[in-house]
């Protein structure tokens, strides 16, 4: 071009030519500015939402790139530079948009925009802390996106009663049932819950659960024979003798039974099974009445008079049956006078006259009666006690 302009000047000018020659010099004279304008631009690389692109500006600041590119700003976004920063050759200015996210803290919703990546980041922004007891949803690892709805329950404590094991618990529940369903309690058809299920759970609350159960007990108990006595006239009156000695029976008592936390509160009989029936004892009770002999002085006349060592006894003292050895009953007779002998001194149904004691008889014997020993009967314990043990006279009485 620049040729051309030496013959264009070095040649003889007319209109034409002047024409070409200023059109020529503009065209050079655009170009050349132009080369200079793009010369003078700085190369930046704008990061948008992740994405790299490499742009050449002539812009002074950060926030001048990106009104060129059209970036609508909020106060939330992430601009790594201040929009005032001065641009230089080569820097990199990274823009990411926030996003809207409802937040809800304990049911109150609130929406915020947000350029954090996670859910944690997303709290740790917020100033929020949540325990590993709160409830978050979804799980604090999870990715933002556009819209979602964060979630986070603070857990509170309370205090769990189960069978009667207690311990304390944190939760984030709303009602009891939800409380024992992710506390993985399973209620048995009777058990009892404090407060009721549908009722709401709060702090410091204490949810009781009941173990409750109803079974059958069945128990086997003996059942005692009775006694029937029959009057009987062949026996003396007095006497008892046993017929049939009689049978025990036994019974199997069915229970229903209620127990809580392992302990029995409750016991109801439902039925009663005779395993045994009971046999009666059978006595027959003696109604014969013997005619006592009467004791008398006879003649009067002692036969023999000699010295004794006595004691005194009683119908009813241990191992007595009250009937004597020749058959007088002295529990029906208190007020005879017999006296225990050794028959070989003192035949049996000899008359006699004790010392102290009066006319008896010789009616009866004993183990303990040997010799000259003599056992005077007593209708009373006090007047045996009284008698005691003594020497007497014995008159035998012809």
């Amino acid at each position: 071009m620049i040729n051309n302009m030496k013959k264009l000047f070095s040649a003889p000018m007319t209109a034409k030519k002047i024409v070409v020659l200023v059109t020529s010099f503009l065209v050079f004279a655009g170009i050349t500015s132009y080369a200079v304008y793009e010369e003078t631009k700085e190369t930046v690389t704008l990061t948008v939402n992740g994405e790299d692109q490499v742009i050449r500006t002539h812009a002074n600041t950060v926030g001048d790139v990106l009104s060129e590119q059209a970036i609508e700003l909020r106060k939330e976004d992430f601009v790594n530079l201040s929009l005032d920063t001065v641009i230089e050759d080569d820097m990199n200015v990274i823009w990411k948009a926030a996003i809207p996210v409802e937040l809800v803290i304990n049911e109150e919703e609130t929406k915020i925009w947000t350029t954090t990546e996670t859910v944690q980041e997303l709290l740790d922004s917020q100033n929020i802390k949540v325990t590993e007891h709160d409830k978050v949803e979804p799980k604090l690892n999870a990715s933002i996106k556009a819209n979602m709805e964060v979630l986070v329950e603070s857990a509170f404590q309370l205090t769990m009663n189960v069978g009667g094991e207690e311990k304390q618990v944190w939760t984030t529940s709303t009602t009891v049932a939800d409380f024992l369903e992710k506390q993985s309690i399973t209620l048995n058809e009777l058990d009892r819950v404090e407060p009721g299920l549908e009722e709401m759970v709060v702090a410091e609350l204490t949810v009781s659960v009941t173990r409750v159960e109803k079974v059958t007990d069945v128990v086997e108990e003996s059942v005692d024979y009775a006694v029937v006595t029959k009057k009987d006239a062949n026996l003396t009156k007095g006497t008892e003798k046993v017929v049939n000695n009689g049978e025990t029976g036994k019974v199997a008592k069915h229970y229903e039974v209620i127990i809580e936390n392992g302990k029995e509160v409750s016991r109801e009989l439902l039925k009663t099974e005779t395993l045994k029936e009971t046999k009666d004892r059978i006595v027959a009770v003696g109604t014969k009445v013997v005619k006592q002999p009467q004791v008398s002085r006879g003649s009067g006349k002692v036969a023999k008079e000699f010295t004794v060592s006595s004691t005194a006894y009683t119908a009813y003292c241990n191992g007595c049956s009250g009937i004597t050895s020749t058959g007088i009953n002295l529990k029906a007779n208190p007020n005879a006078k017999v006296i225990a002998v050794d028959p070989s001194v003192i035949p049996l149904g000899t008359k006699v006259y004790v010392e102290g004691y009066g006319y008896a008889i010789a009616g009866d014997t004993g183990s303990a009666i040997r010799g000259n020993k003599i056992d005077v009967f007593f209708a009373t314990k006090s007047q045996a006690y009284s008698w005691g043990r003594k020497t007497v006279k014995i008159k035998i009485l012809e």
